[in-house]
């Protein structure tokens, strides 16, 4: 007669395999919750970002204002006060003139595109719809425009409201990141032990240093193209200059590689239109001044901010669009500055053998041998 099997000699599970089991179900609904997460807050972080961007590019003001004894809250308040006064002082000297020539331009569009059409009909012997025959407009054609735009127009409203939430947010974030920033930065290193302290203090001040210096070079920048941009449209006499100006300063500068051609390229056709020869001044002018902004005001505004190749740069601005939408495009470059940096600064870089492209060893120079005192 068969003996029974006793508890005894039944197999035992192993002890490793619940815990596993328990393990492996944890990390997957981290995953699943992260990826809920970062998908419903991609927005917010961005905007968390950009306001740390923001405070740390006018951080060396503050501290220079907090060493002249003012206090760290009244100094990051003046200098939002002070950048607010300057926009405000801006669209007041320049606004009116501003939004009329917007208007125009808007204004004059349809009638521009339609002599280049015609142009080009002529020219290439094309038969292009002309503005004319796309623009027929009646009063049924109205009245559907009507019914179509009209939640548009509410559309619109509401995405105003909530941007200028964002931006009363964005502004909330960057006082208090700017005015607390010592005392963030030492309650981010007490959750480390003290040997890894130095190590964020340094990674802090690299991310400080290049990407306020990123963002400041290029507001310079953006700045004296459009100062010199506009000169240049206002003595050939091109239409709209001042927005025209903004626009090229602005693209060319905060748009990787493709900002430069896309920042010429519409002055050039609204000159075209008025005047063929303008179009072709224009774009040689640009060409010229974007040769002088890489060779002698490029190099020398951005002596101390990290150099990033044009192939990385538009790489990390779709990166950025992707991930983070407008917002992830606009701070994208200074996030891979910022890992450049650090890279360059705790990683290591070895010698190159001559067999792909280093130097050949001196044969006079002493070899490195265990009992060299030179060895290391």
């Amino acid at each position: 007669m068969a003996k029974r099997a006793t508890v005894a000699d039944r197999p035992r599970t192993p002890r490793w395999l619940r815990p596993t089991i328990i393990g492996v179900l944890f990390a997957v609904a981290f995953y699943q919750m992260s990826g809920w997460l970062f998908h419903n807050l991609k927005g917010f972080l961005g905007l968390l970002f950009l306001a740390w961007l923001f405070s740390i590019t006018i951080e060396p003001i503050v501290d220079r204002l907090e060493r002249f004894g003012m206090r760290r809250g009244a100094g990051t308040g003046l200098v939002l006060f002070s950048l607010l006064a300057l926009t405000i002082g801006f669209f007041a000297v320049f606004g009116t003139l501003l939004f009329e020539q917007i208007a125009q331009l808007l204004t004059t569009l349809p009638d521009a595109l339609t002599r280049l059409t015609d142009w080009a009909n002529r020219t290439f012997d094309t038969n292009f719809k002309s503005g004319d025959e796309l623009l027929k407009i009646t009063p049924d054609t109205l009245r559907d425009l009507a019914q179509r735009f009209t939640p548009g127009v509410l559309g619109v409203l509401s995405t105003l409201v909530g941007a200028l939430f964002q931006i009363l947010t964005m502004l909330l974030f960057v006082f208090y990141m700017s005015a607390e920033g010592p005392q963030m930065r030492r309650t981010i290193a007490s959750w480390f032990p003290a040997r890894q302290q130095q190590l964020i203090a340094n990674v802090w001040e690299t991310s400080v240093e290049k990407a306020g210096g990123y963002v400041v070079s290029r507001l310079i920048l953006a700045a004296a193209a459009s100062i010199f941009t506009g000169i240049f449209f206002l003595i050939i006499g091109v239409p709209y200059w001042l927005p025209l100006a903004i626009w090229t300063g602005v693209v060319s500068q905060f748009i990787p590689t493709l900002g430069t051609y896309l920042a010429i390229g519409l002055p050039a056709l609204i000159a075209a239109v008025q005047h063929p020869l303008d179009g072709v001044w224009v774009i040689a002018f640009g060409t010229v001044y974007q040769q002088v902004e890489n060779y002698v005001l490029h190099p020398r505004i951005t002596a101390r901010t990290v150099s990033i190749h044009p192939a990385v740069a538009f790489g990390s601005v779709i990166v950025g669009a992707t991930l983070f939408g407008p917002v992830g495009a606009l701070v994208s470059v200074p996030v891979v500055a910022i890992l450049q940096a650090l890279a360059e600064s705790f990683g290591h870089r070895y010698e190159l053998i001559p067999e792909v492209g280093g130097e050949e060893p001196d044969p006079d120079a002493p070899e490195l041998t265990a009992d060299n005192d030179d060895y290391d």
